[in-house]
């Protein structure tokens, strides 16, 4: 086994981070572009809520628009004209029904003493004319983002039927020269802050499944070695520094342990460790490359990339180990294997042509689907309601991240002027 084999399939998102050398601002917003959407979306009308004195800013409905435009399955209506009501008796459904919306988002905000602040809003269906939802929070300023995205959470729920995604977190990595930071920041990649600053490189974050810890590889030892951090206090641990590479970690379903890739005993393979670094064992053996595992939802099984078949593939084994049986067929190049949260799909990077992009399978019918257009994508991540991949990709050789619906129709990209971001994990 050579060492560029080794590295090319261990370190494949260390490989693309280090082909990037733009340098990133100070600016903590990210810019969204939405491409494409589902053929049929439903129209929305957002009323811009009635406003406190000294409320924060942007409002709470351009916030939560924002949020569902960016799925593609929602088309804004323009919320204009002489009606603004604040509360359902005051609607007339006909002069929304004449803008074309299929449904109406009103509210208010009013200030309370001690400068919090209480948000009301209604949900109504404009065919039906009747009130589907009614919430009411008691927030502080601080909380203002986060409240938004609740709401775009409970229209998503209430219009879909699937649960929303919006007040999830993301982390990435930014790079600036030889410095490397590890950020946690909102769905929409707002709200950043930094859990790791290193001038080693940084890679293969995933939150813990309860989103209060975050599992990732930090080269500052100069060697690949494995920690998890507290979110909360930012305590953390070194979990796996034994000789040679530790890699690649996994959470259990359950937070309590954590499979990672070691060399300790030459040859890549997949290990199962406890969280606080005890209990350490060995799953599987052989001379070739086993790398990035993943468990399934319940636990029961392991997705890992594999070259034992003379190509990278993916694979499954039980999750205490044992015989692995091939799971991709299409193409000779599939490797960085993500799960849907309902266990039906498995989300990769593949190769044809020499162009690497997110390709989508079911698991019960093995077809696939490739999701993207770019060419060099890499560290495919699930929303946490399966409705949508977040990825990282190259833009005129800046690193952006991207999310893409499972139909593959709706792309939204991140960016941020001068900043290269990579190795992207959604978390709870």
């Amino acid at each position: 086994m050579s060492v560029s084999k080794l590295r090319a399939v261990l370190l494949f998102p260390l490989f693309w981070l280090a082909l990037l050398s733009a340098t990133f601002s100070a600016r903590a917003a990210m810019e969204i572009q939405v491409i494409g959407g589902a053929a049929n979306r439903i129209a929305v009308a957002m009323v811009p809520f009635q406003a406190a004195p000294g409320q924060p800013r942007p409002a709470l409905t351009d916030i939560a628009g924002d949020d569902l435009s960016r799925t593609g399955q929602f088309r804004l209506v323009d919320a204009g004209g002489a009606q603004q009501p604040v509360m359902s008796a005051q609607v007339d459904y006909g002069v929304w029904r004449g803008k074309g919306a299929d449904a109406l988002v009103i509210g208010q905000v009013a200030a309370l003493p001690g400068g919090r602040l209480e948000v009301r809003f209604y949900l109504l269906d404009v065919l039906k004319r009747t009130q589907l939802a009614a919430y009411s929070y008691t927030i502080a300023p601080a909380q203002w983002r986060a409240t938004a995205h609740q709401i775009a959470d409970l229209i998503y729920a209430k219009l879909t039927g699937i649960p929303g995604a919006f007040g999830s977190r993301i982390a990435y990595v930014q790079k600036q020269g030889r410095r490397y930071e590890l950020k946690v920041a909102d769905a929409d990649g707002q709200n950043p802050r930094t859990v790791v600053r290193s001038n080693e490189s940084v890679i293969s974050p995933m939150f813990s499944p309860d989103g209060a810890r975050i599992v990732y590889v930090s080269f500052e030892d100069k060697k690949p070695v494995v920690y998890v951090q507290s979110l909360q206090d930012g305590h953390r641990r070194k979990v796996a520094a034994f000789k040679g590479s530790n890699s690649a970690p996994a959470w259990t379903p359950d937070g309590k342990r954590l499979a990672v890739v070691l060399t300790r005993d030459g040859a890549s393979q997949i290990y199962l460790i406890n969280a606080d670094g005890s209990a350490l064992t060995r799953l599987t053996r052989g001379g070739n490359i086993d790398t990035e595992p993943v468990f399934s939802p319940d636990g029961h099984s392991i997705y890992f990339t594999s070259d034992r078949g003379g190509s990278p593939q993916i694979y499954r084994m039980a999750a205490s180990g044992g015989e692995a049986k091939r799971v991709t067929f299409s193409g000779s190049y599939n490797v960085s294997p993500t799960i849907s949260p309902d266990g039906r799909y498995l989300a990769y990077i593949s190769r044809d042509e020499g162009r690497f992009r997110v390709t989508l399978q079911e698991l019960s019918s093995g077809q696939t689907r490739v999701l993207t257009d770019t060419a060099r994508d890499e560290s495919p991540s699930f929303a946490p309601n399966g409705q949508a991949v977040l990825y990282a990709t190259v833009q005129g050789e800046q690193g952006i991240l991207g999310t893409v619906s499972l139909d593959g129709r709706t792309h939204a990209r991140l960016s941020e002027s001068g900043v290269d971001a990579r190795e992207p994990a959604w978390g709870p």
